[in-house]
């Protein structure tokens, strides 16, 4: 993975400076952290520091709206780069998606992105599907690192050992030597969004996020990834009758989960796929149907 740094614009607020007519004092730092959302650039999503990990907008957290073209400027602490992972909420009726620039999105989503991705060893602070999951396997196998659940993502959509999964995709797929498998990105984080969307009933009340159903969601969606990815590679759409029976079961599952209470399976989930002693040289492992429509490896 090509490594790049990303611009942070430190902003000091800093009282009397000595030798310029006075003391000295602590100067206060801020920084602005910069960067795009997208499954296509979001136009209109709310851009926030999620603190306390319940990915909904609580009072004190830095805050800020996407630009005409996806893009945001978050003003944070300069203490906490690095430290709270960013979320982006799509909003229904209010975010346009520019690869469906007429209408506003018909239903709300939440995307993010880990917080050490803000480390400076990423191309960009890109928030997307892609992103979002690779918050999901980090948040789930303590000790991940960020380049494993890349690697992971990456080999579960059978993409070339280069393709930097939290890269600007859109912009990728215009132009240069990978443009095709960022295409393929595009293409899969249109259909990841449309899962995401299409259990808003479920997951999201208004601006708040069941966590359990929203981490369920996530679940779900990576132990199908592979089959995710054929889909997409096969020239099949989001109404395909994978992801429309995918939709189906998702909402199912949803549905019995209690709004309150532990969560078990969440982990798991993740854990099943992480432990495969297989699964990290793998390039794109074909999936055969398991009972119900859901998705496995093939051995």
């Amino acid at each position: 993975m090509k490594k790049l740094i990303i611009t942070i614009t430190a902003v000091l607020t800093v009282g009397l400076i000595a030798g310029c007519g006075g003391g000295s004092s602590t100067p206060a730092a801020s920084t602005v952290v910069s960067g795009k959302v997208a499954d296509g650039y979001l136009v209109g999503a709310t851009i926030f520091l999620d603190k306390n990990s319940n990915y909904q907008l609580d009072v004190g957290e830095p805050s800020t709206t996407t630009d005409a073209n996806g893009g945001y400027s978050l003003v944070i602490d300069l203490a906490d780069v690095g430290k709270y992972p960013i979320v982006a909420m799509a909003i229904k009726g209010v975010t346009i998606d520019k690869d469906n620039p007429n209408v506003t999105v018909a239903n709300s989503y939440v995307l993010s992105m880990p917080a050490t991705a803000m480390s400076g060893t990423v191309s960009s602070n890109f928030i997307s599907p892609m992103s979002t999951l690779i918050r999901e396997k980090m948040a789930a196998n303590t000790g991940m690192t960020l380049t494993d659940a890349m690697t992971q993502l990456r080999n579960q959509m059978g993409l070339s050992s280069g393709i930097d999964m939290m890269a600007d995709y859109v912009a990728g797929s215009q132009s240069g030597t990978n443009m095709t498998q960022f295409q393929t990105m595009h293409t899969t984080a249109q259909q990841m969004a449309g899962l995401m969307a299409g259990q808003a009933a479920l997951v999201m009340s208004g601006s708040t996020v069941n966590q359990n159903r929203y981490r369920s969601m996530m679940g779900t969606i990576n132990s199908n990834m592979s089959a995710i990815a054929a889909n997409v590679m096969n020239g099949q759409t989001v109404s395909s009758a994978f992801m429309t029976s995918m939709m189906s079961q998702m909402q199912t599952q949803l549905g019995v989960m209690p709004i309150s209470g532990g969560f078990t399976n969440y982990s798991g989930m993740f854990r099943n796929m992480t432990s495969h002693s297989s699964f990290w040289s793998n390039s794109g492992t074909p999936v055969t149907p398991m009972s119900g429509g859901m998705m496995k490896q093939a051995n």
